[in-house]
């Protein structure tokens, strides 16, 4: 860790008011989380480009759903790390904090977090297509494959949006005016690659934040950044935290 870039990204927040974090697969990938994208993602002969679509579903939902039990059996012996924990704390430290992820894994809220917008949704959460309901469901393994809604009988999906879906608007717009509304954004352990997240710290920037970055590889917002850290962030976030509050 460079300790001059830790104390000059702490000082941005030390007086900040208007704080959001945006996290990717970075942060869960330290807590053993596995991506689920390209090798890491091979399941029997499929890849995850293969089975999270809304046409495999309708094609075979007992396979894709037996891809995600397999996928929650992995995701359930996972904790929370020191990165997540800095960023449930962080919601008592500043007035308005909010945080954006990209994960599904449901870690954040695991680590205490609460005022969370998951843009691309949440495995431990099923969705009935007819009764456009959404529910818990940490059942690991799955009681009944595939699920069914109680209520309805109709077959129930993963709460998650797939390749080739859009996102909730309604989740989507709040993070954009929240990283417009923020004086400070902190991105974590995303590729900064996959839009419209990608767009977020942008739209931060734009409308005259600080955008700080925590990543242990450089990205298309490292030149970006005002200032880029590089590292885990379950060393970074809490280093961070150690410097506003010593």
């Amino acid at each position: 860790m460079d300790d001059e870039l830790i104390a000059e990204a702490a000082g941005i927040l030390k007086n900040a008011k208007r704080v959001v974090a945006l996290t990717g697969a970075g942060i869960s990938a330290e807590s053993g989380v596995p991506t689920f994208r390209g090798k890491d993602g091979l399941w029997r002969q499929f890849r995850a480009e293969d089975l999270a679509t809304p046409e495999a579903f309708a094609r075979d939902p007992k396979l894709v759903w037996e891809w995600y039990d397999w996928r929650r059996g992995l995701i359930a012996g996972c904790s929370p790390n020191a990165g997540h924990a800095t960023l449930a704390a962080w919601e008592s430290v500043f007035p308005r904090f909010t945080l954006i992820t990209q994960n599904v894994d449901g870690l954040h809220a695991l680590a205490g977090s609460k005022n969370i917008l998951e843009l691309h949704g949440n495995i431990w959460k099923v969705r009935c297509p007819s009764e456009h309901s959404v529910s818990d469901n940490r059942d690991v393994p799955l009681a009944e494959i595939p699920p069914r809604c109680p209520a309805c009988g109709a077959l129930l999906r993963p709460h998650i949006v797939w390749f080739g879906e859009p996102l909730d608007r309604a989740v989507i717009g709040r993070a954009f005016e929240e990283s417009a509304a923020s004086e400070v954004m902190v991105v974590v352990g995303t590729s900064a690659l996959v839009h419209p997240a990608a767009s977020l710290p942008h739209s931060a920037a734009d409308a005259g934040a600080a955008v700080i970055e925590v990543n242990p590889d450089p990205t298309p917002l490292t030149t970006f950044a005002t200032v880029s850290l590089r590292g885990p962030a379950g060393l970074i976030l809490p280093a961070l935290e150690r410097e506003i509050h010593p």
